[in-house]
């Protein structure tokens, strides 16, 4: 009962990013996305640091001698959020949500090739080195859907669609990096909720700044639409985090992450409901590869002898997928669940 209750959670916390990406797509189209992002993490550190209080006052003390890797998370995660946030206001949900969760895993795999280890070492196989080329096709192949104007978009801007899509990357290699700093902060005896307290403070001031300097902050013209924005952001993006934390501790990361890769797929589904969006065959087929290449990757993990035989698990279809497990969870606690997305955290501790 345990294991299906977690993986409920993790399928509502996978849904629920679903419905953020869709519906703050649509929303960006009418509102500056910097209210939203303003509106959103505001509430979310009231939230998470109301959680701190009650839970873990003493945690706030710790801060005090980790300015540097706070002040690192700080600027990479605002980097991170308004350049997805940019792109979400400028291309396909689904593609955003694809594009920005390959770039996790990717760029461990780039900067391990040269010698930079963002996780723990261990052994890839070829069919898990399959896996993450399978991601970079479907990244390249986006790429070719939306500067070839085949995507679900009606009229997209060129312009503002390539940039998007260089900021896509950019986000997805900024919120790995946030989350290893909160990783690190987090080995570091602080809790989970205090480092979600103090990793947005960057990112509110500079949303704040941008509001005033646009005069967005107009655009919500009455009380109600400033309630159902802020109603709409804690739900999408604090309470799944609550969500999440309790799934992965239910479920085995394995098929948390299995989860967590159809995404992409459930934004597509979703997004059938936005009328501005339209059907688009080339953007379904680059999300569902995207889709089977991460469950490879991470399937592939147990499929060796060295790493069954090491943990002293059977080669056995149950041994290797407990092996699987293993290695998944120990690259979880290295650098966390690829970010899809914030993240945000998507993005839990640690995360990434």
């Amino acid at each position: 009962m345990s294991a299906w209750l977690g993986s409920l959670f993790v399928l509502l916390f996978t849904l629920s990013q679903s419905v953020r990406d869709v519906y703050f797509g649509s929303v960006f189209q009418r509102f500056d996305f910097f209210v939203v992002m303003l509106l959103a993490f505001a509430w979310s550190t009231a939230i998470f640091a109301a959680a701190t209080v009650l839970r873990a006052t003493s945690d706030f003390a710790k801060l005090r001698g980790e300015f540097g890797s706070i002040f690192a998370a700080n600027v990479t995660t605002a980097i991170a959020w308004t350049s997805f946030f940019f792109a979400l206001a400028h291309v396909d949900p689904a593609i955003c949500n694809a594009i920005h969760s390959a770039m996790g895993p990717l760029t461990v795999v780039v900067l391990g090739a040269r010698g930079i280890a963002l996780a723990k070492p261990g052994a890839i196989t070829r069919i898990e080195y399959a896996g993450y080329a399978g991601m970079a096709v479907s990244v390249a192949a986006l790429w070719w859907v939306v500067i070839g104007g085949y995507s679900s978009l009606t009229r997209p801007n060129p312009a503002q669609t390539v940039v998007g899509l260089a900021l896509l990357s950019v986000s997805g290699i900024s919120i790995t990096i946030s989350l290893l700093y909160c990783k690190r902060l987090q080995d570091r005896g602080i809790g989970a909720d205090t480092v979600m307290t103090a990793r947005f403070v960057l990112l509110i001031l500079f949303a704040a700044v941008m509001v005033l300097r646009h005069g967005s902050f107009g655009m919500v013209a009455t009380p109600g639409q400033f309630v159902v924005l802020s109603v709409a952001a804690t739900v999408l993006i604090a309470l799944p985090l609550y969500a999440y934390q309790l799934g992965i501790g239910r479920t085995s990361p394995l098929t948390a992450q299995i989860i967590r890769a159809l995404g992409p797929v459930f934004v597509f589904a979703l997004e059938q409901l936005d009328g501005r969006l339209h059907y688009s065959l080339p953007t379904l087929a680059c999300i569902l590869f995207y889709s089977a290449s991460v469950i490879v990757s991470n399937i592939a993990h147990g499929w060796t002898d060295e790493s069954v035989s090491s943990k002293g698990f059977p080669l056995t279809p149950q041994g290797v997928t407990r092996a699987a497990d293993d290695r998944v969870n120990s690259a979880i606690s290295a650098v966390g669940p690829t970010p899809t997305c914030c993240d945000v955290c998507h993005e839990s501790a640690i995360e990434g």
